[in-house]
């Protein structure tokens, strides 16, 4: 009976295993650490958490694809610095630049899935020379300065809490959970995205477009970090050059800790978030019990290899059954 309690516990979804362990580290740090659930340090942890989350959910799609997206990073921070530019020193109103900066950033997106599915090449070589250019684009636009004097509206975005409680930014981390979760497990777009990620040329034989349903899963990962990126701007009340550089390993760590394959066709949005929230918790553990920033790399390393030695194996596991 134990055995038999100890296989069912094992094949239980990966999401729900996180969320298990996820539940318990929060219980822990609690105990030890009754700072850890205050008011001001739950407040700064989901609006933590939120950037690198979004950015999770495109990444999130483009797994499910088999490929990867480097460039989420670039995209970012162009996106922030690109908005702010266009408000500061051209003094555009927020509601006309943001929207227009999101749709630029889903049309580079777009341009992404087109050189892999058109041009045949290999997503890792594609977004990591397109994310090279959407850098080096933030370095011609600012030689390297912080832009200043973002207006109160946009301030308000990253800054403004709704009831006083909830600041914006999980807000729309939450919103966009829901529409993409919804999306992915009720409408025939999310049924292509798994069908080519398990497996492409069964996908085309069924009748599926397989490739423009990449060319838009890349199109809304773009989507995904240029919404994150403004938002982190909008938070600090000015555009840094360097806004985002260091999201792509966590965007794909939240992912495979929340269960999404790296080989594709296996993974929810859900996922993503529990996956978002576990690394969010780790880091800020970190913080409130003093441990060393130096180990925070280490840590996440560890915790990936983790995800993907789990993943591996019921990989295996589903083969053989």
């Amino acid at each position: 009976m134990d055995n038999k309690k100890k296989f069912q516990l094992l094949n239980l979804p990966t999401e729900y295993m996180m969320l298990i362990v996820l539940v318990v580290l929060c219980i822990i740090l609690s105990l030890l650490k009754p700072a850890f659930y205050s008011a001001f340090n739950v407040s700064t942890l989901i609006r933590t958490i939120s950037w690198t989350t979004i950015v999770a959910f495109g990444q999130t799609l483009v797994l499910l694809t088999g490929g990867i997206d480097l460039s989420v990073a670039g995209m970012a921070g162009m996106s922030g610095i690109l908005s702010a530019w266009f408000m500061v020193n051209a003094g555009i109103s927020p509601v006309i630049v943001i929207p227009c900066v999101i749709i630029l950033a889903f049309v580079c997106g777009c341009v992404n899935g087109l050189l892999i599915t058109k041009v045949g090449m290999i997503p890792f070589i594609v977004t990591l020379a397109t994310g090279q250019i959407f850098t080096g684009i933030i370095y011609v636009i600012t030689q390297g300065h912080p832009i200043l004097g973002i207006p109160e509206g946009a301030v308000m975005l990253g800054q403004g809490m709704l009831f006083g409680r909830i600041p914006y930014p999980t807000i729309a981390m939450i919103v966009l959970c829901i529409v993409l979760a919804y999306v992915m497990k009720y409408t025939p777009f999310g049924r292509y995205v798994y069908a080519v990620g398990g497996n492409k040329e069964a996908a085309r034989i069924a009748g599926i477009k397989a490739d423009n349903t990449t060319i838009y899963v890349y199109g809304i990962s773009a989507v995904m970090a240029s919404i994150a990126g403004i938002l982190i701007t909008c938070r600090l009340g000015t555009a840094q050059p360097t806004v985002g550089a260091t999201w792509v390993m966590p965007s794909v760590t939240a992912a495979a800790i929340g269960g999404t394959s790296l080989a594709g066709g296996r993974g929810t949005i859900i996922g993503a978030l529990i996956g978002g929230c576990f690394m969010g918790v780790v880091q800020n553990a970190i913080t409130i019990l003093a441990i060393s920033a130096y180990w925070e790399q280490v840590i996440t390393g560890a915790i990936i290899l983790i995800a993907i030695a789990i993943d591996c194996i019921k990989s295996k596991r589903i083969a053989t059954s």
